[in-house]
């Protein structure tokens, strides 16, 4: 028997206006564990299909039921190519990708040199300080700043807040020595750190989980959907992440100068009752594994194709 899906933050009532309902999904999630995964980057998928279109497409890869059908046995079958598989997606579908270190990176300009905020690591709140601290020169050193980090930021049993602040500084200090002065790593400052610190420990729900890259990776599929101009119904393959405190917050923060917010709702989904969820899981595996960046970018939708065709697929549908 299954437990009742967890999470999601539906749509109170009827949703009015330009509305696409997207079917979405990730691979490679791998919670607060960023550094330390085999899967060094995660991917975000959204598909604009129906039930029937996302069944048949699955049927139509030899497999008998569309239960459970991952990426990496659609990759193994032999006469299934996945190119088949993304052209029958061309204009219907794109991927998102968050490399789990760069969002590392991101997340201390975000947390500790910024106010934090849901808007943070995404499209709408650029700041060139994290392009700045990306082109750092890698190295154990940066590597153990990075980790320093992470164990800094951790909201599940972190330890005392003195000695994770403490090795923080000391590694960020070992990072810069030798080195010229580095305008994003000295403007660091211990008071500040450790008042956001204990915020986190406090469990201050105004700042984003600072180690969770699926709530940026969601917000850049809606705001890619909605193209500034309609607002985004999400089916979601169920995640512990997504909750309704998190999505309303995400929802303030993507809303536009007249309040209205492109993220019109998330509704959780099992993938083994929804075949456009599971569309959404295999693309999402396809693009985080063995297939080449550019066979799975010469069949999404870019920005420009946004809306290319909707009137067609509303007749189909």
């Amino acid at each position: 028997m299954r437990s009742p899906l967890q999470g999601g933050l539906p749509p109170t009532g009827a949703v009015a206006g330009d509305v696409v309902e997207i079917a979405c999904d990730e691979s490679g999630f791998s919670g607060t564990n960023l550094l330390r995964s085999g899967a060094p980057v995660i991917t975000h998928a959204g598909v604009d299909l129906t039930r029937d279109e996302a069944a048949d497409l699955i049927a139509g890869l030899g497999r008998a039921s569309p239960h459970e059908f991952k990426s990496g046995q659609l990759l193994r079958r032999p006469g299934v190519a996945p190119a088949r598989f993304l052209a029958a997606l061309t204009g219907r579908a794109h991927v998102h990708r968050i490399d789990k270190e760069r969002f590392l990176t991101g997340r201390i300009v975000d947390l500790l040199l910024a106010e934090p905020s849901y808007a943070a690591g995404t499209s709408l709140a650029p700041d060139p300080r994290i392009e700045a601290l990306a082109r750092h020169p890698t190295g154990p050193a940066w590597d153990a700043f990075l980790a320093a980090f992470a164990e800094l930021a951790r909201t599940k049993r972190p330890g005392p807040i003195g000695p994770r602040v403490d090795n923080f500084f000391h590694q960020r200090d070992l990072l810069v020595r030798g080195t010229p002065a580095d305008p994003v790593l000295d403007a660091l400052d211990p008071i500040h750190v450790r008042a956001v610190v204990t915020r986190l420990d406090a469990e201050d729900r105004s700042i984003p989980p600072p180690l969770e890259p699926l709530l940026p990776a969601l917000a850049e599929t809606v705001l890619f959907w909605a193209g500034g101009r309609r607002r985004v119904l999400v089916v979601h393959d169920e995640q512990s992440a997504l909750t309704a405190d998190r999505l309303t917050r995400l929802q303030r923060a993507l809303a536009g100068p007249d309040g209205v917010s492109p993220l019109a709702g998330l509704v959780m989904a099992d993938s083994r009752d929804d075949p456009r969820v599971q569309v959404a899981d295999l693309l999402a595996g396809l693009a985080r594994r063995s297939v080449p960046d550019a066979l799975v970018e010469a069949q999404l939708m870019t920005p420009e194709t946004v809306g290319q065709g909707e009137q067609s697929d509303a007749d189909q549908r």
